[in-house]
């Protein structure tokens, strides 16, 4: 499946939700769904800088695709990187380097987050692209 498949998915399920507290669970939801990230690699050069909470980012090549193991202390954030493990995982780097997230914009979050929150919404798509430029 493709990353805009993938993006359209998410947003569709968003639309399943009658308001925002719904739409936070089920974000809140992905993000107990991603695989607990080993504290041997919880370190510091894995931390997305400039996040309010703690969030871990890794990624490895393969078969010549990009998989993403992400954790954070915070379980709205670990919900937030989620949503960009589900799109991004398991696609090919320059894939991920050429993919419009502004997805995440059409998904409403960053209105109902505070500017923190929402601000670690760029970063992460920013260390994701980051991290499949170093792999590519």
């Amino acid at each position: 499946m493709s990353i805009a498949d993938k993006q359209q998915e998410v947003l569709d399920e968003l639309e399943l939700f009658q308001d925002w507290q719904e739409r936070y669970e089920y974000v809140i939801g992905l993000g107990k769904k991603l695989p607990p990230m080993d504290d041997t690699r919880r370190t510091d050069d894995l931390l997305i800088k400039g996040c309010q909470s703690q969030v871990w980012l890794d990624a490895e090549l393969d078969d010549g695709r990009v998989r993403y193991l992400a954790d954070s202390d915070s379980v709205i954030t670990k919900g937030m990187i989620a949503l960009f493990v589900r799109v991004l995982d398991d696609q090919k780097p320059d894939d991920i380097l050429t993919a419009d997230l502004s997805f995440i914009d059409r998904t409403g979050l960053k209105e109902h987050l505070a500017p923190t929150r929402a601000n670690a919404l760029n970063l992460m798509a920013t260390q994701m692209k980051q991290r499949a430029l170093e792999l590519a």
